[in-house]
């Protein structure tokens, strides 16, 4: 059982909120920011981001995830007084084959998924491939990606679905919490300004898929890897004017008019691919009982 794992730890209110804010506070913070921002002000942030070379500004948005993941692993070890295991897995120990099966699916996803909208309108995407520049990325990304995806999925879907869960005792509200929770602390997103507040059922249907995988497999293993996938090939593949990691990607979006466009082929990519790696997640680990998995009622370890 895996939100209920969090009862191994000490999950006194003061403990929660401290690690929550601690953690969480970026996320917070550009929340909060860009609720209280004019559309003028967004404007000039964004143009003044798009200004730093690429592969810097990629530096300087991923470095801090090394901290706050090392953060937040700490706060559960010291504060909480859990294992980084009962974080990760109900199982005995990390399933490392489960990470690298899901980075592969999504990856291999994500190429033909590609080469299916290219060949049915390329007018938009550009070669974008310099190698200097490419390498570094690929070197930037395979070092950094993982703290940053790490952080992310061992906050949503590890510690707050953990710990709202055994607050609630039930499975469906927390699924239900920290989907629409990941979607919105994405809101600060260039993507926003320019797709319009659309772009958030993308980022929300996202968090259900991560949040439905580790709920199904009873740890983030598939989520880790499918995330990690996923913006590797945000980041390697191709990239727009919008992204919010502006990076020398082997593609890029060239002189899109209608921005609708791109978030219309995302929510339908998302809406035919997302099933897709579902049921290829249930036949390969023979998922069963759904229904409970996914809202059925939490209880202690021990009861």
């Amino acid at each position: 059982m895996y939100i209920s794992q969090a009862f191994k730890g000490n999950n006194q209110w003061w403990r929660v909120a401290i690690t929550t804010l601690m953690t969480a506070g970026v996320f917070i913070g550009n929340f909060i920011m860009f609720l209280l921002m004019t559309d003028e002000q967004k404007e000039i942030l964004y143009k003044s981001m798009r200004d730093i070379p690429n592969n810097i500004s990629l530096l300087i948005n991923l470095l801090p995830f090394i901290f706050l993941l090392g953060l937040l692993f700490g706060l559960v070890y010291f504060l909480h007084n859990r294992s980084l295991l009962s974080l990760t897995t109900s199982r005995n120990k990390i399933d490392c084959k489960r990470i690298f099966f899901s980075f592969g699916l999504v990856v291999l996803l994500s190429i033909l998924t590609f080469i299916v909208s290219y060949s049915f309108d390329s007018s938009n995407i550009v070669w974008n491939f310099h190698p200097l520049n490419f390498m570094i990325l690929l070197i930037i990304s395979l070092l950094l990606f993982p703290f940053q995806i790490g952080l992310e999925e061992y906050l949503f879907r590890g510690y707050l679905m953990q710990q709202i869960g055994i607050i609630v005792r039930n499975r469906w509200l927390p699924l239900l919490i920290t989907s629409i929770l990941f979607g919105l602390f994405h809101s600060a997103n260039p993507e926003v300004a320019e797709m319009g507040y659309g772009v958030m059922i993308f980022y929300i249907g996202t968090g259900f898929l991560l949040g439905i995988m580790t709920l199904m497999d009873e740890s983030i293993e598939l989520a880790l890897g499918f995330h990690l996938g996923n913006n590797m090939m945000a980041a390697l593949l191709i990239t727009s004017d919008f992204a919010a990691l502006q990076t020398d990607a082997i593609f890029k979006y060239s002189g899109v008019e209608n921005p609708n466009d791109m978030l219309n082929e995302m929510i339908i990519t998302m809406a035919l691919v997302y099933p897709i790696i579902l049921f290829i997640f249930a036949k390969r680990y023979k998922w069963t009982n759904w229904n409970e998995k996914l809202s059925g009622k939490i209880s202690r370890i021990n009861d």
